[in-house]
């Protein structure tokens, strides 16, 4: 069993190239919740349905987010009257919220919806949520402090941000699967996403870092910077924010307690010396995942060292 921890857009497609490359039942994501919001009353969980999208290649592939040939019309409506659509909702997409607000009304877990929405996809892999109850980044500004979604899409990721807080944590337990997904599992790793809001949530749940460090001589982590910078979203500018050092030898730092191996790219081959000096050896290959047939290389390299 291979076990991928797991933010949003890199990891998905690191899922995507992994299923690929072994079968579907031996693999699980547990998946970050700590974006979701309540939005125009509906349950949203953007990491969750990102994963879930892409694993059953009906993503948008120019925006890496949301369902493929969407249209628009409800959220026209929504601006006509004066809502909040600050937070775009395709119409396809809807309906996955509204499935999800209407189980969770009912009494379901999170969990048990995710697995229902994801076998409605054809997916026979499990996606976790990394736990069912209310847990919620929250990042301090200038002005205060706000959601992530509120940072991340409604002031597009452009304002520092000088700490970040997990609000929810210390009743937060992990979901009845996530601990024994991990300590059973033959390979954990540590998916390229953002290290400090999607991969932190996850290891801050209680148990959950406690669980990975157990198993740190089977733990891989594949680095989300590559030459210093992240392809997609903020992790670079947030590690330097928050006092990191923006490049592959700052996310070995991070990661030496949870891996033993730290998956770089091509480009930062001259620091693979920095990286061991951190504690964890490097592997450098070709990680921008440009392609399937790059992606389910990357996937493979990682499954059989």
């Amino acid at each position: 069993m291979i076990t991928v921890l797991s933010g949003g857009v890199g990891a998905a497609r690191f899922l995507r190239g992994l299923i690929d490359v072994v079968r579907h039942d031996q693999v699980t994501a547990i998946v970050n919740v700590g974006d979701d919001l309540v939005l125009n009353g509906l349950h949203v969980s953007p990491d969750l349905d990102t994963v879930t999208y892409t694993l059953a290649d009906a993503i948008d592939p120019e925006r890496g987010w949301g369902l493929d040939g969407e249209t628009w019309q409800a959220m026209e409506t929504l601006g006509r009257y004066g809502g909040p659509s600050w937070f775009s909702l395709g119409d396809r997409d809807l309906g996955t919220h509204l499935y999800r607000t209407h189980r969770l009304a009912e009494g379901a877990t999170l969990t048990e919806v995710t697995a229902e929405i994801v076998r409605a996809w054809g997916l026979d892999l499990r996606v976790l949520p990394v736990t069912d109850d209310p847990l919620r980044t929250m990042v301090s500004t200038a002005s205060g402090e706000i959601d992530f979604q509120t940072y991340f899409v409604g002031l597009q990721h452009q304002v520092p941000v000088s700490a970040v807080r997990f609000d929810g944590i210390d009743d937060a337990r992990p979901g009845p699967k996530v601990i024994a997904a991990v300590t059973d599992a033959e390979r954990v790793i540590i998916a390229p996403s953002n290290p400090l809001v999607s991969i932190d949530p996850l290891l801050a749940v209680p148990g959950v870092r406690d669980a990975v460090e157990k198993v740190r001589t089977r733990c891989v982590a594949v680095s989300p910077i590559i030459g210093g910078a992240a392809l997609k979203g903020p992790a670079d500018r947030l590690l330097r924010e928050l006092g990191h050092e923006s490049t592959v030898v700052g996310v070995a730092r991070l990661y030496a307690p949870l891996a033993t191996t730290l998956v770089i790219d091509d480009v930062d081959r001259e620091l693979a010396d920095a990286v061991r000096a951190e504690g964890i050896e490097p592997l450098v290959t070709d990680t921008v995942m440009r392609d399937p047939t790059i992606r389910a290389a990357l996937a493979r390299t990682v499954v059989d060292l």
